[in-house]
Formats: C-alpha cells, sequence, structure tokens
C-alpha cells in the first residue's frame, strides 16, 4: 500500500531561511512535564517523533536566564554549557532521521513563577504574578532590555552549538515579549511604549539579534498572535494585530501563528474541533512571502491538504496529534490512514505539564516511556513462548492488552459480556460533546479486526468455571468499575439516603444507561474532572432543573488542569444550570439535599426530587476475587491479575496505561523492587570516574 496522490502536497520539502524542511509535518514547540530535568527522557519521547516523519521537531519552552523560571511547571532551558550537551541528546536523534530541530528561547515575565531561582522576574512594569503567586516583578528599565538582548542572544548561540536548526522568539501566549507588543499592558512613555513602532521596537530587536548571532546556519522563527484579544470563537478581534505584523513581516525566516486564547488554540473537543484557528488565519499569508506554520489538532489528511492548497497554512503544525501518533506523517505517506491514533482533544497531555510530571496521553500510551521503559509506539518486543492469553472485559484496558499482546503474537481471546465492545469509552463517546472519545475504541477494534491471532467474543459473560475451561495459561480480568452511590468523606463511604429516597439516588453509569432523572436534580460533584458537567449538562437537555454542587471551590476543579474549567463553567451557565461551590452533602430526604458549606458548616435545604452521585467508583473484581479465593485453595492452572479500572479506578488513559503495561510485561523477567530508572545525575558516579 503506497500514499494516495492527493497527499502528495504535504511531503512536500520547505525552505526555512538556511535550512530546508523534509515535508510540511511540523511538530510545534509543546510542553512535555520533561524540560531540563529529565534530558534522556525528553530526547527519546522528540527522536521517536523524527522516526514517525515529522520533518521540524521542537523543544519546549527554554528558559534564557534563571530570572525566568517556571518551576513546578518543568521547562527547557539554555543558561550554560550543560545545556548545550543535553540539548545535543535531542537533536542528534532527531538528526538521525532526516528531521529539523528547532528550539524555543522563552522569557517569562510575569507569567513565570521563580519560585526555584528565587530571582525577581522582570516585565515592562511592575506587575503582579500572573499564575497567582504573592509576587511581583521588578519594571524594566534600559540596562534590563540590554541584559535581555545579551541573554536572548547567547542563549541563540548556544542552541546552534547544541545543534538546533531553528530558533524562536516566542513573542505570544502572555509572556514578557508579548506584553510590549500589547498596548493595554505596556503604557511606558520610552521609545519602548506608547506607539505601536515603539511596543514593537523590541520583538524587531530579539529577531534582528538572533538573526545576526545564528541566521548563516539556523533559521529564525517567530511565534506570534494573530489577533489582539479574546472574543466569541471563531471571531477574531485583530486590532492593531495586521498592521503590526506587516511592520515585522520580512523579517524572520517562519512564522508560528496563534491566537489570544489559548482555550480555543489549546481547545478540548468536547468544545472545540479540528481546524479551529482557520478564521484567525483568513489575512497572514497574504501579508508575508515567508513560510507559515500554525495548529488546529489536525488528524484528517485532507484537512491538512484543504489548509495549505486554500493559503491558509505552510506547514501542519502539530502538538497533541504528534503526542497521540507520532508516527502520523508515516502512516499517511504509507496509506495507512486506518492505522492512525487520532488525538481524542482531551488534554490529559497538557495536564501532565501543569502538574508538573513527564509527558502522558489517553491514545499513546507508550508517550513519556521511551527511555525509561523503553517503549515505543509502533515496536513492541515480540512474544517469548507460545502461551495462550485470556483478557476478560473489552474496556479500555482490555481492548488495549489485547491489542498490544496481538502484535506481540501471542493468541489472544478477549471475552466481553455484552454486545458493544468498549465498556466506558462507548457509553462517555455518548455524552454531550464527547464523542470524539470514541476514537479511543474505534483504533483499537480496527487493529483487532487485523490480527488473526485474536479472538473477540461478544456477549460472553464468563464465571470462575468458565474461566478455568478455557486453558488459558495467563489471564487478566478487565472487568471496569461502577459508579457509587456513596459519599466519600476523606476518610469512608457514607450512604446519603435510605429507603423509599434511595430510589431517588442516581448514578453517572444511571444516566449512561438512559434512565433519566424526572424533576429538579442535584448533581453532586465529588470527582473533580468532567463527568459531573456533563451529566448536568444531559439531564438539562432533557428539560430538568438542574443544580450542581460541588465541595470545591470551582466547577470542575480538575479539569482546571486540562485547559477547560473556564469552558465548562460558561457551558453551565449558558444552560442555566445552578453552581453551588464550597457545598458538602450529608443527606437526601427524597424532597431535599442538605448541603453544607465546607468552611463554616452552616447547613442549607436544597428542593429537589433527585440526586446524582459523581463521586467515586468501585471496582467490578468479584470475579477477581473468586478467582483468588480458588487459588488460595489450590494452585490454579494459570496465572491471573487484574488492569485497569478493575484493579484502580482512575482515567481513561490509567486504564490504556494499564493495559499496555500488562502485554508489555507479560512474561517479561522484571525486578518488581526496581520497577523503573532515574534520569538524573548518578550522585557520586562523577568521582568514580
Amino acid at each position: 500500500m503506497g500514499r494516495d496522490p492527493r497527499y502528495d502536497i504535504l511531503f512536500e520539502p520547505v525552505q526555512i531561511g538556511p535550512v530546508t524542511a523534509p515535508n510540511r509535518f511540523f511538530q510545534v514547540p509543546h510542553c512535555t512535564g520533561m524540560g531540563w530535568q529529565y534530558p534522556r527522557t525528553l530526547a527519546a519521547m522528540r527522536k521517536v517523533k523524527a522516526q514517525g516523519g515529522w520533518g521540524v521537531v521542537c523543544t519546549e519552552y527554554n528558559s534564557i536566564h534563571p530570572s525566568s523560571d517556571d518551576l513546578p511547571h518543568p521547562y527547557a532551558s539554555l543558561w550554560d554549557d550543560s545545556d548545550i550537551r543535553a540539548h545535543t541528546l535531542m537533536t542528534d536523534a532527531v538528526h538521525e532521521y532526516g528531521s529539523l530541530a528547532g528550539a524555543e528561547l522563552w522569557y517569562g515575565g510575569a507569567n513565570a513563577n521563580n519560585l526555584f531561582s528565587r530571582l525577581p522576574g522582570m516585565d515592562v512594569d511592575s506587575f503582579p504574578n500572573a499564575k497567582g503567586h504573592p509576587y511581583q516583578t521588578r519594571a524594566m528599565d534600559k540596562q534590563d532590555i540590554r541584559d535581555l538582548r545579551r541573554w536572548h542572544r547567547k542563549a541563540a548561540l548556544r542552541a546552534r552549538e547544541a545543534g538546533f536548526d531553528v530558533v524562536y522568539v516566542y513573542a505570544t501566549h502572555g509572556y514578557l515579549i508579548s506584553n510590549f507588543l500589547n498596548p493595554r499592558v505596556n503604557t511606558r512613555g520610552d521609545e519602548y511604549g506608547g506607539s505601536l513602532e515603539n511596543r514593537v521596537r523590541l520583538t524587531r530587536e530579539l529577531i534582528e539579534d538572533t538573526k545576526d548571532a545564528v541566521g548563516d546556519r539556523c533559521a529564525v522563527a517567530v511565534r506570534f498572535s494573530a489577533d489582539e484579544e479574546i472574543g466569541e470563537d471563531g471571531q477574531p478581534i485583530f486590532g492593531e494585530r495586521r498592521e503590526m505584523f506587516e511592520r515585522l513581516a520580512d523579517l524572520p525566516d517562519l512564522w508560528d501563528i496563534n491566537i489570544a486564547d489559548y482555550s480555543l488554540e489549546m481547545g478540548v473537543s468536547r468544545f472545540v474541533k479540528e481546524g479551529a484557528l482557520e478564521p484567525y488565519m483568513q489575512w497572514v499569508k497574504s501579508v508575508t512571502d515567508k513560510p507559515v506554520v500554525t495548529v488546529g489538532r489536525f488528524t484528517s489528511p485532507d484537512t491538512m491538504v484543504s489548509q495549505i492548497r486554500r493559503g491558509i497554512t505552510d506547514f501542519i503544525g502539530a502538538a497533541r496529534p504528534s503526542i497521540a501518533d507520532p508516527y502520523l506523517p508515516k502512516k499517511i505517506e504509507q496509506g495507512r490512514l486506518s492505522a492512525i491514533r487520532e488525538c481524542i482533544g482531551c488534554n490529559v497531555c497538557y495536564a501532565s505539564d501543569t502538574i508538573g510530571v513527564p509527558l502522558r496521553c489517553t491514545q499513546n500510551p507508550t508517550m513519556g516511556e521511551e527511555w525509561r521503559k523503553d517503549w515505543h509506539p509502533e515496536i513492541i518486543k515480540k512474544r517469548t513462548s507460545d502461551a495462550r492469553v485470556l483478557i476478560v472485559g473489552a474496556g479500555a484496558a482490555g481492548l488495549e492488552a489485547a491489542r498490544a499482546l496481538g502484535i506481540r503474537g501471542y493468541d489472544v481471546m478477549l471475552a466481553e459480556a455484552s454486545r458493544e465492545i468498549g465498556g466506558r469509552i462507548v457509553r462517555e463517546a455518548a455524552l454531550p460533546g464527547m464523542s470524539e472519545y470514541i476514537r479511543v475504541k474505534d483504533y483499537r477494534e480496527q487493529q483487532l479486526l487485523e490480527m488473526p491471532n485474536v479472538d473477540v467474543f461478544r456477549e460472553s459473560r464468563l464465571t470462575v468455571d468458565d474461566v478455568i475451561s478455557v486453558e488459558a495459561d495467563h489471564v487478566a480480568i478487565a472487568t471496569g468499575a461502577s459508579w457509587r452511590k456513596e459519599y466519600y468523606d476523606d476518610e469512608c463511604y457514607q450512604p446519603i439516603a435510605s429507603g423509599e429516597a434511595l430510589t431517588r439516588v442516581f448514578t453517572p453509569d444511571d444516566i449512561m444507561d438512559g434512565n433519566l432523572p424526572n424533576g429538579p436534580t442535584l448533581v453532586f460533584d465529588g470527582d473533580g474532572y468532567y463527568m459531573a458537567s456533563v451529566i448536568a449538562e444531559r439531564i438539562r437537555a432533557a428539560g430538568q432543573a438542574v443544580t450542581l454542587a460541588t465541595p470545591s471551590d470551582s466547577v470542575s476543579d480538575w479539569a482546571g488542569k486540562t485547559s477547560e474549567r473556564w469552558r465548562i463553567r460558561t457551558q453551565l451557565h449558558r444552560l442555566g444550570i445552578n453552581i453551588l461551590p464550597s457545598s458538602g452533602l450529608t443527606k437526601f430526604s427524597g424532597d431535599a439535599a442538605t448541603l453544607y458549606c465546607v468552611y463554616s458548616g452552616r447547613e442549607t435545604k436544597l428542593p429537589v426530587q433527585n440526586v446524582v452521585m459523581v463521586t467515586a467508583r468501585k471496582p467490578n473484581d468479584d470475579l477477581y476475587q473468586t478467582l483468588s479465593l480458588r487459588a488460595a485453595d489450590g494452585a490454579l492452572p494459570f496465572g491471573f491479575t487484574r488492569i485497569g479500572d478493575c484493579e484502580a479506578p482512575g482515567i481513561i488513559a490509567a486504564a490504556i496505561y494499564s493495559g499496555h503495561r500488562y502485554a508489555q510485561e507479560l512474561e517479561c523477567d522484571l525486578d518488581l523492587d526496581v520497577p523503573l530508572v532515574h534520569d538524573r545525575i548518578d550522585v557520586g558516579s562523577e568521582l568514580r570516574n
């Protein structure tokens, strides 16, 4: 199978100043949760992108000086020679496969924490810290500006020495340079403030400095916002951005264009679909003849081709799609479109960096494990025996375990109690806005159809005797979990109702089964992610009055880490759903719920006829526990374990990871006491050398 000629344009080389990208696939700078702390982990992850055919592979943001420090959010750095050596691990790996390596230079200003370096940050003026820490920046004077230019130039030179081919000037996303451009932020009275020409001055100087320092060998790119301020989705407010862009249009070798609203640029699929930045890009290509890259969570090669042919962009920029499938370009080139792991737009990748841990992905369980576990998204070690494997449950964990074991070459039997495979994936994908989650099931189902060594048995609810009679060598129990009706009070699970009132207490499982409450309903969110909000939206769509209460100070608190909390709350307000934050729940009488303020303890009664408890889930592990009892009475003729939600309920990404880990580690010699390796300096080793 070969490439469809319709997609030939995606594989054309593109000149970027003094360098040439081998194709139009451009992995734009994106955070990884690795940064300078995990250089080998980072290099291995970026290497896989180059292997997969991304023509340009960029770093995350690189601090140019310790006064721009973002911990606990991990970032890369170009402070010294040690950083050069660390980055060389990445550039060598990327160059091995003929791709270009790009480095994004960064100074955060009021948007950096400096909690690690403890140095005062600098910005246009003395501003409060944008992330809520009780510090302010120092207002930059002329010497500070000269220092900044010198630091930026030195970082560019280090990037060149480290082997980078593209060096970025980062002039957007609310960081220092973008603050100089912003007419509302930059009210300086000197030659760096006031008029448009003055506000553009620092950006112009940094571009020129960078070109002078490394432009003979490295392309210089600028990351820039196409619009001036946030408006309604798809209705850009350009302000003076076009005029500003025109003044700089011919200076860099490449423009990397994004927008003011990060929650749209990085939007979750529940609210934002593929190619959402197109309305903001309408004028950019008409102003510059330099190549342009932009993002849009592109997964369809037809959409990619359309944007290039219509002159929207020159490169297909991607962060999340390159994480979900590092081999996306190669699969298009080889005509294997059904093998693409399409990004579902859940933003679990983004949450990893927000939390401060290495990258992970719902669709791609190998992401972040390339170095420390030697996992690869397309290559997996072959089986070590002729063993037969039975997997009970075809939800997220079971599907991924069957897929990965099938690739390894094992004979796999996948038994599912219901007619439809997919488990919670299918059920959640039917909720409002969640349709793209079905890609998790669809990708794995398609892969299984192509594996003659994997048999799927639907409507096959197995007992312990059934499991034994199969005579498998290994058994994995992946029977999922069910939502509880109880309230977890930080110590134990407490019932909130009894008797007749208990019949009016629902769970998300009830709603997903189509058993909707009738009458005013309280959705109680003790989970903190997306589930309570989509359940509330589903009930509201059925015409019922809905109140959402949560012990947290904020609706869907954890969803703030995936950059969707603001949109969730906006959606709930738009739908007329009442919101009660900082509210615990003690009981439900059948006609009222007793809530209490988590700070004062003051109780209030909310008249409702139903309560939906979105709190925690109970593993469906009866089969596993019964097997354990049978094993205690006498050795079973097979090894067995539990995986996914049956072992420990979590998000879908965790279930996929659990299934993949089981498949990777089956019949492998592992030291269970040392399951991971550290990507850090081996303290003391330098004394032995």
